[in-house]
């Protein structure tokens, strides 16, 4: 098994799938979830899934037939020992007349899982001693969560580059993907509750 290092909501974030499809994958054991202890953490363990499950998701989202647990497993394991190239222009035989057009169907998201998974890891910094471990683009104090509330307040990719010419493009998207795929939790800091005198 390839190294598993997506989290099911940035499976969900790059596939453009619900993440009740992952869940679901998950749950009928399907796709391989490993599960990583977090140190210091008290709540339970963080699951990992190989990166091929964005394609396996993809896939299975587009077709317009509904696949057996034998046919998704049969998938999966394929999708587990292709190639990265082989995915693009593969075409796989799930049962008796139905052949898939895996390359079609999962088009350039195996590309984008796979430069998100590259900046995210080169990039994306979690350091206590940086904002208090928020995560943050590499060499700045901008968090994610900022870059994406740029984002989602009407400011572009380029005009957030325009302010800050060091950065790159790909720490910035890797960003955005990072911050909807890792939503902050919990109160807001401070006591928003109380009126300022």
């Amino acid at each position: 098994m390839r190294a598993a290092n997506l989290s099911p909501r940035e499976v969900a974030e790059l596939s453009k799938v619900p993440k009740r499809v992952i869940e679901k994958a998950i749950e009928e054991r399907v796709l391989p979830v490993q599960l990583l202890a977090m140190p210091g953490a008290t709540r339970r363990a963080r699951r990992l899934l190989p990166a091929y499950a964005v394609a396996y998701v993809t896939i299975v989202s587009k077709l317009e037939v509904k696949l057996g647990l034998v046919q998704k497993k049969r998938l999966a394991a394929w999708l587990a020992r292709a190639k990265p190239g082989q995915v693009r222009k593969a075409r796989l035989e799930l049962a008796h007349a139905l052949e898939l057009d895996v390359g079609r169907l999962v088009g350039d998201v195996m590309d984008r899982a796979e430069r998100y998974r590259s900046a995210r890891d080169a990039l994306i910094v979690l350091d206590e001693a940086i904002k208090g471990g928020t995560p943050v683009v590499r060499g700045t104090r901008m968090t994610v969560y900022s870059v994406l509330g740029r984002i989602e307040h009407g400011e572009t990719v380029a005009d957030i580059l325009a302010d800050n010419p060091d950065l790159s493009r790909k720490a910035l998207e890797a960003a955005i993907i990072y911050a909807r795929s890792h939503p902050l939790m919990g109160r807001p800091g401070g006591r928003p509750w109380v009126d300022a005198a």
